[in-house]
């Protein structure tokens, strides 16, 4: 079976795209700088390993990459992160996969990270970018700044982008398209974090930026 190395497991869709990689059998080895957060889990499912550290410590990383087939990487900003947070990570995290021999990953962002030739995107889809550059220009430069680690690197990755996420449930019913492409402003963190979890097995988006929406 595939093992998973998983970054930002105990975030609101880290979590949930754990709990279905357990259910589903996947062995996973997940990063977590307070792995207390991740007991509950631990206690049910032998199939978890949770190594304590910070994305932003190489050899932290190493350890979760380390034994690894792919990786899923859904960490990202929090109250007082460093501004390059996802960019750091990201580079500690690729030269692992390098160092290991590990080539899929996959990364989370938000649909202000923008898929030159592939997004459409419509006057409301324009005013949203701005205001998250206006308001949150650090994180979108960051998101930016990762996508370039990655496209420097000879890994097969795909960044998979989202809308507004809500805590509803999810419907098993979701697109898959670009922004302004077959899409919506929302989407379930179930649902995406269903759709995650199949970019596992799933190379249809090497090198892509799919954007998930309901």
């Amino acid at each position: 079976m595939t093992t998973i190395a998983l970054f930002g497991g105990t975030g609101k869709t880290g979590r949930r795209v754990l709990e279905r990689a357990l259910s589903a059998g996947y062995p996973v080895r997940a990063l977590a700088r307070d792995p207390q957060k991740l007991d509950d889990e631990t206690e049910l499912h032998r199939a978890l390993t949770v190594i304590r550290g910070d994305v932003l410590d190489p050899a932290s990383v190493d350890e979760v990459v380390a034994g690894a087939d792919v990786v899923l990487s859904l960490f990202g900003h929090v109250k007082g992160s460093p501004p390059t947070l996802q960019a750091d990570g990201t580079r500690n995290i690729v030269a692992a996969m390098t160092r290991h021999g590990v080539h899929r990953i996959v990364t989370l962002s938000g649909g202000g990270l923008r898929a030159d030739g592939r997004d459409r995107p419509k006057a409301a889809d324009r005013v949203i970018r701005l205001l998250l550059k206006a308001l949150a220009g650090h994180v979108l430069a960051d998101a930016e700044a990762h996508l370039e680690v990655l496209r420097a690197s000879d890994l097969d990755w795909t960044v998979v982008r989202g809308p507004r996420l809500v805590d509803s449930p999810g419907t098993g019913r979701y697109r898959v398209g670009w922004v302004g492409v077959d899409a919506s402003t929302r989407i379930s963190r179930d649902d995406l974090a269903d759709f995650i979890l199949t970019q596992v097995d799933d190379r249809t988006f090497l090198g892509e930026l799919p954007f998930v929406s309901d």
